[in-house]
């Protein structure tokens, strides 16, 4: 269970890297629209696991390892944001969140089987 120091950090640190990729899309990544959906802190503020959505690029896998290419000035950056929060500026592991592709994905399923169902009924010729 995390602790209240845990959320709040965490709450924190999700705003902080929101601005920081919203401030550095054009520059760093290509224009891309890179929201920050969830992020996990260790019991330690140590080490932060930031979980990421993109959108407006095609190759996702490619923008996330360029966000690992840069995540030495990410941590930088946030460092100028929290260094009087924190001793430590935790280091930063991000990861790709599709469960918003997940969501749509079985939106379009949904709709398909009530497409189905809806041409199938008696009486609809």
């Amino acid at each position: 269970m995390d602790s209240k120091r845990q959320e709040k950090f965490a709450r924190q640190l999700q705003k902080d890297l929101g601005e920081i990729f919203q401030q550095n899309a054009r520059s760093l990544f290509g224009g891309a629209f890179i929201t920050v959906s969830g992020v996990k802190v260790s019991p330690d503020l140590g080490y932060v696991r930031c979980y990421l959505s993109f959108f407006q690029t095609q190759d996702k896998e490619a923008l996330l390892e360029l966000i690992q290419f840069h995540s030495r000035d990410l941590r930088h950056q946030l460092a100028q944001r929290v260094r009087n929060q924190v001793r430590k500026v935790p280091e930063l592991e991000f990861f790709m969140d599709d469960s918003l592709d997940y969501v749509m994905h079985m939106e379009q399923v949904f709709k398909k089987l009530s497409d189905e169902r809806g041409s199938d009924e008696p009486g609809e010729e």
